[in-house]
């Protein structure tokens, strides 16, 4: 069959009978739904007889709202501007698997570690970094993304895109090769500033200053597949998204096509401007699913201006375990909404333990900035230069108290603490049983391994409402509603305790390989 042009609107030689002429009323009726679905109404003219129709007030009403519709709009003029600012990035590295030989895992990253179990999940199905494979014996090769942020050479990409290479060559847009330094990279934000030299005069990008809202488009360049000067389009799907990579998760989640070897390049907003560092993709296949996570501008430049002054990151620092506030947390501790930060436990000699903040304690806002969860609480203070003072609000057994500290600076390898398992908790008794929890306990200091404080965990009915929190043999029982326990006695006291106070749930501080928590436990009734 031949496709040829028709026209549905075009009228037929011959004069139909008069009552099936459309009526102006109905012309109107129909030309509005088309002007509202955007179709373009073609074949309507004088030649096409009829022609006091479309002289009449009711054609030209139709005319007018259809010229209203928007058109569809390219975005060819924004991507001939900020093109020339994007560059491919590809790097030599010593293959660190040669370092082991009996580890057969293509990732460069350590097993285990953060960035090998973020790539593992988010970059590619065997953990490397998207855009790097191994080619031949001993050396690896990657290639990712970037783009210029000045003219005098410097320019951003991802931190697993130049981590640890020996070498490091640029790519420009219009074909030009050139050799650039790592100036400095930070992990924790997956950010890195690179130097290239042998130009001064280089096409840049800027950072947008505003958040982007869910639904503005965005615009993807990059180095897909070593496919330079790829561009794709989308829009903003989601803010505030949290992936697993650590406590600063705090990324854009776009659907423009993001495959591997976009990693380190600029998500453009329609300004043309950065509104973002693509960084990883959710990818079952490998491939683009529509679901891509970019580095918030703000955030990029917080860490660039550090990397270019002097090479590191340095974050604020106040020693706490912090974990969510959840609806049944907030109702053991009577606070009206689950939001804020909660200490599982101050570090010891760190400055909220210095300045007085205690387990248990809630931290709703930082200098006057409400806190929505743990994590902002990370981000915020992980913001803030160490050594500025800082006022905290914080809810301490109720009372909403101010506490004032100075920001320490966050080691950059926190000191591990022992996990002494279960194998050396033998011996002594086999704890006394707390029925209406389902798990048995014991004073700490009569079981070997754990510890002086608390009553340790010696069995949990599987079917329990312990076990549905998480308790399991061998997790120590420090707190129980707000009371030190030391004995299986004490953990009857606290419940029934909070049961005469109309409690639903009661708060225990738990420690479990050597990390406390908060775990709501629900009260049963009678």
């Amino acid at each position: 069959m031949t496709d040829r042009p028709t026209d549905n609107f075009s009228f037929p030689t011959h004069r139909p009978p008069r009552g099936s002429l459309l009526s102006a009323r109905k012309l109107a009726l129909m030309g509005s739904v088309l002007a509202g679905l955007g179709v373009g109404i073609y074949g309507f003219g004088p030649g096409h007889g009829s022609a006091d129709w479309f002289s009449s007030p009711a054609y030209a009403q139709v005319n007018n709202e259809v010229r209203k519709v928007a058109q569809p709009i390219g975005f060819a003029d924004i991507v001939e501007r900020v093109k020339p600012s994007v560059i491919s990035v590809k790097v030599n590295l010593s293959d660190k698997l040669a370092k082991d030989d009996n580890n057969n895992d293509d990732s460069p990253f350590q097993p285990g570690s953060p960035m090998e179990r973020f790539f593992r999940r988010f970059g590619a199905p065997d953990g490397m970094p998207p855009g790097m494979r191994p080619r031949g014996h001993g050396m690896v090769t990657g290639q990712g993304s970037g783009f210029f942020i000045s003219p005098d050479g410097f320019a951003v990409t991802n931190n697993h895109v130049v981590d640890g290479a020996d070498k490091v060559e640029v790519t420009t847009d219009d074909g030009k090769s050139y050799t650039a330094k790592v100036i400095g990279t930070d992990a924790r934000t997956d950010v890195a500033l690179i130097k290239v030299e042998g130009g001064s005069n280089f096409q840049f990008a800027k950072l947008a200053d505003g958040k982007p809202r869910i639904g503005d488009w965005v615009l993807a360049v990059g180095n897909p597949f070593g496919l330079g000067g790829t561009v794709t389009a989308g829009i903003v799907s989601a803010m505030g998204r949290d992936i697993g990579n650590g406590p600063y998760d705090d990324f854009i989640q776009i659907d423009a096509p993001v495959n591997k070897g976009n990693s380190g390049g600029p998500a453009f907003n329609a300004d043309g401007e950065v509104m973002g560092v693509n960084t990883a993709i959710y990818s079952p296949s490998g491939g683009s699913v529509g679901i891509a996570f970019s580095i918030p501008a703000s955030t990029v430049k917080n860490i660039v201006a550090q990397l270019k002054d002097k090479g590191s990151v340095s974050r604020g620092w106040i020693g706490v375990q912090i974990q969510p506030v959840t609806t049944e947390i907030a109702d053991s501790l009577g606070l009206k909404k689950a939001e804020g930060a909660l200490v599982a436990e101050p570090q010891a000699n760190g400055p909220a333990a210095k300045a007085g903040i205690e387990s248990g304690d809630v931290i709703t806002a930082v200098n006057g900035e409400a806190v929505k969860d743990a994590r902002e609480l990370a981000r915020t203070i992980g913001g803030i230069s160490p050594g500025t003072p800082v006022k905290l609000n914080v809810m301490h057994k109720g009372q909403d108290k101010v506490v004032n500290l100075t920001l320490g600076t966050l080691p950059n390898a926190m000191e591990a603490k022992a996990d002494t398992g279960n194998d050396d908790r033998g011996g002594g008794s086999r704890g006394t049983d707390v029925p209406k929890l389902g798990m048995t306990v014991a004073p700490a200091n009569s079981v070997a391994g754990a510890g002086k404080e608390g009553v340790v965990v010696t069995e949990v009915d599987p079917k329990s409402a312990a076990a549905e929190r998480g308790f399991k043999e061998g997790d120590v029982i420090l707190e129980v509603g707000g009371k030190t326990v030391a004995s299986a006695n004490d953990v009857r006291d606290a419940i029934s305790s909070a049961k005469n106070d109309n409690k639903n749930v009661v708060l225990m501080r738990v420690k479990s390989g050597g990390q406390s928590r908060f775990v709501a436990v629900p009260l049963a009734k009678g």
